[in-house]
């Protein structure tokens, strides 16, 4: 049974993406469709406002991120950058689009990594990759 303060970080969570999250990310294609990097920088800037009202809800509910939430953001960011990466080969993109993307993804690759950093430590942001092969001794148990 779910607990009623899972429901209601859950019912926050949702919330910010979808007025945050939907907005940044209408005013950033908004800005790809008119050719203008200010107006995608901006929707950028709310989709990072988004990414931290929901450092600030796991805060106030003494939580991490969930594991489909950490599994939806690394997906989506992987899409889309593929997204990003064949347009930009396949030379559609104007230069104010390849600037846009560029900003999107470096700034949302920045602030995963100030995460991980402040969350975590330099050792321990390491240690959620890195797994230790196991020795000859700890093979033969």
């Amino acid at each position: 049974m779910t607990s009623p303060v899972r429901v209601e970080r859950s019912i926050l969570v949702f919330t910010v993406w979808a007025v945050l999250g939907f907005f940044g990310l209408g005013v950033f294609l908004e800005g790809l469709k008119t050719d203008s990097w200010p107006l995608s920088a901006i929707g950028v800037a709310v989709i990072v406002l988004a990414f931290v009202a929901h450092i600030i809800v796991n805060g106030i509910f003494d939580t991490g991120f969930s594991p489909g939430e950490t599994a939806l953001g690394v997906g989506a960011y992987g899409l889309l950058g593929f997204v990003f990466v064949i347009a930009a080969v396949g030379g559609s993109l104007t230069m104010t689009n390849y600037y846009s993307g560029l900003t999107l993804f470096g700034v949302l690759a920045a602030g995963f990594l100030a995460y991980l950093f402040t969350r975590h430590g330099l050792r321990g942001a390491f240690s959620r990759f890195h797994i230790k092969p196991m020795t000859e001794s700890e093979l033969r148990r």
